[in-house]
């Protein structure tokens, strides 16, 4: 076994290091002595392998990795990073271990190609051929229904039309962020769902996960005065959250909504006055200032923390199935990019990646300066130095192109290791 210690220190470690897998996680932590140091094992033996890692995910429930988030929560409060006041909610699709081409039939268990067959020789057609069935099946609607087919190898993946357009199975992982006046992006709460399940029915299960983790910061002495006494006293949603319902189930949440209205024309109102009032009054706070400065801030802040995660933190193809299994990489994900932002607002660090940019930052300005500095002196280049720059000037003209020497290249590791 590893220590759970350990376990958590290497999860962490693929938001750090931008690590899809398990695999790439023990493959990387055996590389690298630093990481062996930052892991807590010594030099000379080896880092868990992936399927010690995994033996260990499957032993340790759902609710100790939300334990650690919390705990990670309590640092960030006690570094006065998190507010609770201001509470945003969005949500994004995570591409599922799983294969469009492996769904078979609820009812009866057929694949796709079997299922096809069977209609065309139905329709007709005895032998049918590649091209009968493709013909056939661009005809069928509804022809990738997630009440009449699955993937046998993740039945909680759903069939879902990603971010770009294409169509793949599926998961959901939705975002409370904080988003208060004092607060900069931390993530308060996580909830991976059903991914053919709408924003507004996981709007309020989001809501009450960030409300519980923010009573816990609360509730702990410790950090009780570093969060504000009205936590959860707002909600800035999207247009895809925004229905009746939603903002009634807002109202009796005692939660202020300013939620984006999308454009429905007219609506009929009769007999749903409580609905109109909540509606109304969504209307009046978007329109304000407040509101409007609000919903600006949701690309700064609550966007950002998918990008962290799931881009740079390459969490967007999963390679777990089972939705509690993913739920408990993506909960650890999303707290290292708490630690992320503790980081660089505390701190002034950045994650190890960055750095090689971050030093570019720092030298091109001194180059630009020695550069002019150059030119007003009147000075010319040296002989030799005018000979490589034709020299390299020529190969490209030539269409060449120049390589410098294998030991000019660099060769180093993302972290310097």
């Amino acid at each position: 076994g590893v220590p759970p210690g350990v376990y958590f220190r290497c999860l962490l470690l693929g938001y750090f290091e931008g690590i899809d897998s398990e695999r790439g996680i023990d493959w990387r932590c055996n590389d690298s002595n630093s990481l062996k140091l930052f892991l807590g094992v010594p030099c000379d033996k080896p880092a868990p392998d992936h399927s010690t890692l995994s033996r260990t995910r499957r032993l340790i429930d759902l609710e100790t990795h939300g334990e650690v988030f919390k705990y990670i929560l309590k640092i960030l409060a006690n570094h006065d990073l998190i507010d609770g006041k201001t509470v945003g909610v969005d949500s994004t699709t995570l591409e599922a271990n799983a294969a469009m081409r492996s769904i078979v039939r609820r009812d009866t268990g057929e694949g796709y190609q079997e299922f096809l067959t069977k209609l065309a020789k139905e329709s007709g057609i005895e032998t049918p051929t590649r091209e009968d069935l493709a013909k056939l099946d661009k005809t069928r609607k509804n022809k990738a229904s997630n009440d009449d087919w699955q993937n046998p190898n993740d039945p909680d993946a759903k069939i879902t039309k990603m971010k770009d357009g294409t169509t793949h199975l599926a998961h959901k992982a939705e975002h409370a962020v904080d988003m208060g006046e004092k607060g900069h992006g931390v993530i308060l709460a996580v909830n991976l769902c059903d991914a053919a399940v709408g924003d507004t029915a996981t709007l309020a299960d989001t809501l009450v996960l960030a409300t519980e983790n923010l009573a816990a910061l609360k509730d702990d002495e410790r950090v009780a005065g570093k969060v504000s006494d009205d936590f959860m006293d707002e909600a800035v949603l999207d247009k895809g959250y925004h229905s009746k319902q939603t903002m009634l189930d807002l109202e009796e949440m005692d939660v202020r909504g300013y939620a984006s209205e999308p454009k429905r024309g007219r609506q009929d109102w009769d007999g749903q006055g409580d609905a109109q009032k909540a509606v109304y009054a969504n209307r009046r706070r978007v329109e304000g200032d407040r509101g409007k400065k609000l919903l600006r801030s949701r690309g700064e802040k609550l966007e950002r923390t998918f990008a962290h995660c799931y881009e740079t933190g390459a969490m967007r193809h999963l390679y777990l199935r089972e939705r509690e299994n993913i739920a408990k990489r993506v909960l650890i994900h999303a707290a290292g990019c708490n630690i992320g932002i503790m980081m660089r607002v505390k701190y002034g660090l950045r994650k190890p990646r960055s750095h090689s940019g971050g030093h570019f930052g720092l030298f091109f300005p001194r180059l630009c300066s020695s550069w002019a500095a150059w030119k007003r002196s009147g000075r010319s280049w040296p002989a030799r130095a005018r000979f490589h720059t034709l020299h390299r000037s020529s190969n490209r003209l030539d269409g060449r192109r120049h390589r410098s020497p294998p030991h000019n290249r660099n060769s180093g590791f993302a972290t310097g290791c």
